[in-house]
Formats: C-alpha cells, structure tokens, sequence
C-alpha cells in the first residue's frame, strides 16, 4: 500500500482517478544500503520513486565512479525515465546509499499516463529541471574547484543527506565517488584537519559548525 501522504504530496493535482490507478500498478519495495538497484546495460522495467532514503546515480569510467546526482525523497530518476522513450536501456548505475523505500511502476503504464494524464509532464519537467542543475553543479565543481573544496562539498553533501556529522565514510569510498585515488583523499584530508576544517575520529569525519553544517 502506498502512503496517501506521498501521493497527496506528489501526484495530488492528478486528481483522485490518477490516485486510484497509482496504488494498482504501483510496486512498493524496501532496498536495503548500498543495494544496486540498476546498471549500465540491464534494461529498465520500472520508473522509480523515491519515498524514503536516498540513491546515488553514476557512471563507471575504469572503474571509478563518475556521480551524476542523488535522488531524495520525492524524487524519480530522470535517466531512468529518459530510457524509456528509446530502448530502456539504462545507461546509468544506482545504488541505494542507505535504507530506502521506492515506489516502481511499470514503463509501459507510465507511457499510458503521459497520454491519458497530460499533466504529468510538469512533474518530470520539474525533474529535469532539478538534474540539469546537478549536472551543472557537478560540472562546475569538476572543472573549476581544487580538489579540496570537492572533497569538502561531498562530505558536506552526504552529511545533508543522511543528516549525520560525523559521517562514517572511508578514504577510498571518497575516492571512489570523486575519480581520484585513496592516497590522494588521505593527504587532502589530513592537510584540511590540520587547517582546522574537518576532524576524523573513529566516530567518522565531522565537518565544524563554522564549515557551515550543523
């Protein structure tokens, strides 16, 4: 069963009709952290929703992820759905980052709705919208930060999506998520500890209340 409260909150202005419909086709599915959900190359049965949690969407690159943007409550997969005009096959990796609760409709319901509920189109304009920033973001970051500030603004990142500080995470997981190498991180952040930004204890990273996260 669906919560009321999500659909009221995302697909209220459909109308009950459209409601009705939602709770018949829809799966609810619990993912456990750090659970692929999908991969480059498998085809795509379902467009996600996001109740609860969060999922991080990526690219590999000889073996080192490429991050695209997390998906938040609230929040579908606009990759995902962008698929399923084509050949639905996905071109992305997702991997729950913690606990979570999806919603997944069948791709095939979905087409229907875009021509029996017109409107549904604002929601994923909406989409598009919120993911052409993050790329942008991502972009920006990339090309114009030093590597510090990236691993400063990731770590900030995570900390506002699982809402901990200190947040446990390892050198290479970092690594990983950013393209750079494990020894890199591990000389980046312990040059920023020294600076008085950060502190890592056996509790996790913890970015200072004056770093801007609380």
């Amino acid at each position: 069963m669906i919560n009321n409260e999500f659909i009221l909150n995302k697909f209220g202005y459909l109308g009950n009709d459209f409601s009705v419909e939602l709770q018949k086709h829809a799966v609810v599915t619990e993912v456990k952290a750090k659970t692929e959900i999908i991969r480059e190359g498998q085809k795509n049965k379902y467009v996600p929703f996001l109740v609860k949690g969060s999922i991080k969407v990526y690219a590999l690159n000889d073996g080192r992820e490429l991050i695209y943007y997390y998906i938040r409550p609230n929040d579908s997969c606009l990759m995902t759905f962008s698929s399923i005009f084509s050949d639905c096959i996905s071109k992305i990796y997702a991997v729950s980052e913690e606990d979570s609760e999806v919603i997944l409709v069948p791709v095939s319901v979905v087409l229907d709705w875009l021509i029996k509920y017109p409107q549904i189109n604002r929601l994923f304009y909406h989409e598009y919208d919120k993911r052409f920033s993050d790329v942008m973001n991502m972009v920006n970051e990339a090309v114009f930060h030093k590597l510090d500030k990236r691993i400063l603004s990731y770590i900030k990142q995570q900390i506002l999506i699982t809402g901990n500080n200190p947040i446990k995470l390892t050198h290479k997981e970092i690594a990983n998520n950013l393209g750079t190498s494990r020894e890199v991180v591990s000389r980046v952040l312990k040059k920023v500890e020294n600076e008085g930004e950060i502190i890592q204890t056996k509790e996790g990273i913890k970015i200072l209340v004056n770093e801007g996260v609380k």
